[in-house]
C-alpha cells in the first residue's frame, strides 16, 4: 500500500467547484493585485481568528519579515528565537538587519522554552519569536508575560498552527495571534490552509503596526510614487486570496480530521518501545501540521528506510538545527550550546497525518511502525 506524507489531490476534487468558481471570479474582474478579493479574505482570517486586523503579503517568509519591520526592529537589535524551526524563522531576522539570539527548546514539545528565552534577553533585545512548531502553540501566556516584563515584542511565528489552541489560566481559550504583538502565517501549499503557490498573513491587535505592515508590503509607502520608508514588493494577489477564501469553511473540519488521525496513532503506537508520540500540553489543541515521533536509540533514518520500502512517506523536520547551519556561522555558535534542539535534530520522523488518509492508510502506517520495532 502506498501511503505519501501528503496527498492534496484528494483535498483538491472535494472543493474544485468552489476554488474554479473563486479564481473565475477574479479573472473576470481583472483585479489581480489586491483589490476587494484580498480585503475580504483579510476580514475572513482576521473573523476567524478573533484579532483586529490582518495583512495578506506575498509568503510566511516575508509575513515574519514585515512583523519584525513594523515591530521596529533596526539594525544590529537582537531578536530571540528557537533554533530547531524552519529557516525562515531566522532568515526573517537576519534579513530584517537584525541580530539573531538562539535560546533551546521544551523536549516535550519542541516549542521554545520560555524560561530558555527570557534568560537570553538583553538590553539589546527588541522582539522574542516563539515558534508554533508542527501545529502545536507555545506557552503563550508566558511569553505574553516575558514580553511585558522586559519591555519588548512579541512576534508568534504560526506558519504552522493557523487555528491551534490554549486555554489560559482565567480558562478562556485562545487561537495563534491573539496574544502576541503581532503574528506570521504561512499559506504555503503543504499547510493546513494552503494557497496554490506562495503566499501569507501577519497578524496585529495594533492600529499602528498594521498601518506600518501595509506600507512595508507596497514598497514603503501609502500612495502610490510616495515612499515614507524603503519597503517590499510582498503584495498578496487575489487569485490566491481567493483559493483561499473558498477553502477557509473547511479548515477546521481538516484540522479536527488530523487530531483525529494523531488520537489513533497515540493509541496504536502507545508503550512502543524506541519511539515516542508528540507531547500535547495540557488545555491545548494542536492542528497537526505535522505528526512527529522521537526515534531513540539512533535508529531514526532506518526506520524512514524501513518505511519508504513498505510505501510510507515521512521526512525529517528539520535534520540540521539553525545556530549549526553555515550560514549562521558568523553568530559564533556550538556544537552542544543548545542540546534539547541537537537531540531533536537527530530523532524527530514526521508520518502522515493529512485530513484524507483513510483508516486503512494509517492503520498500514502503524503496522509498519510497530513491525520495525518487532512488535
Amino acid at each position: 500500500m502506498q501511503v505519501p506524507l501528503l496527498d492534496l489531490t484528494g483535498q483538491y476534487h472535494g472543493i474544485a467547484d468552489a476554488v474554479q468558481d473563486a479564481v473565475k471570479t477574479v479573472i473576470e474582474e481583472q483585479r489581480f493585485i489586491l483589490g476587494p478579493t484580498v480585503d475580504r479574505f483579510e476580514a475572513e482570517i482576521a473573523n476567524y481568528l478573533g484579532v483586529e486586523h490582518a495583512v495578506g503579503c506575498a509568503s510566511g517568509t516575508d509575513a515574519l519579515l514585515l512583523g519584525l519591520r513594523a515591530l521596529g526592529v533596526e539594525h544590529g537589535e537582537e531578536v530571540v528565537t528557537s533554533p530547531f524551526t524552519f529557516f525562515a524563522t531566522a532568515g526573517a531576522i537576519h534579513n530584517a538587519g537584525g541580530r539573531t539570539v538562539f535560546a533551546d527548546i521544551d523536549p516535550a514539545t519542541f516549542n521554545l522554552d520560555p524560561a530558555a528565552a527570557e534568560a537570553a534577553v538583553t538590553e539589546r533585545t527588541r522582539v522574542v519569536v516563539p515558534v508554533h512548531l508542527f501545529g502545536q502553540m507555545a506557552e503563550m501566556e508566558a511569553f505574553r508575560a516575558l514580553g511585558d516584563r522586559r519591555g519588548v515584542a512579541v512576534l508568534e511565528d504560526a506558519a504552522q498552527a493557523i487555528g491551534a489552541r490554549l486555554r489560559l489560566a482565567d480558562g478562556r481559550w485562545i487561537t495563534t495571534g491573539t496574544l502576541g504583538d503581532a503574528c506570521a502565517f504561512s499559506f504555503f501549499p503543504t499547510k493546513n490552509l494552503g494557497a496554490f503557490g506562495d503566499a501569507g498573513m501577519t497578524v496585529t491587535p495594533h492600529e499602528a503596526t498594521a498601518e506600518r505592515l501595509r506600507k512595508l508590503r507596497v514598497h514603503g509607502g501609502r500612495q502610490m510614487y510616495h515612499h515614507e520608508e524603503v519597503g517590499y514588493n510582498s503584495r498578496l494577489d487575489a487569485l490566491q486570496a481567493a483559493v483561499l477564501s473558498a477553502k477557509l469553511p473547511h479548515l477546521a473540519g481538516w484540522s479536527a480530521a488530523r487530531r483525529g488521525h494523531a488520537r489513533f496513532y497515540d493509541e496504536a503506537l502507545a508503550g512502543l518501545e524506541g519511539v515516542s508520540t508528540p507531547a500535547l500540553l495540557p488545555d491545548s489543541e494542536s492542528i497537526y501540521n505535522q505528526y512527529t515521533l522521537r526515534v531513540h536509540g539512533g535508529r531514526r533514518d532506518d526506520l524512514a528506510a524501513f518505511l519508504r520500502e513498505r510505501g510510507v512517506g515521512s521526512n525529517v523536520y528539520y535534520p540540521v538545527p539553525l545556530h549549526l547551519q553555515e550560514c549562521f556561522a558568523y553568530l559564533g555558535y556550538r556544537r552542544g550550546e543548545f542540546p534539547e534542539s541537537e537531540r531533536a535534530a537527530a530523532e524527530v520522523l514526521s508520518i502522515p497525518v493529512f485530513p484524507e488518509l483513510t483508516e486503512a492508510q494509517r492503520e498500514h502506517v502503524a503496522a509498519s511502525i510497530r513491525a520495525f520495532f518487532g512488535a
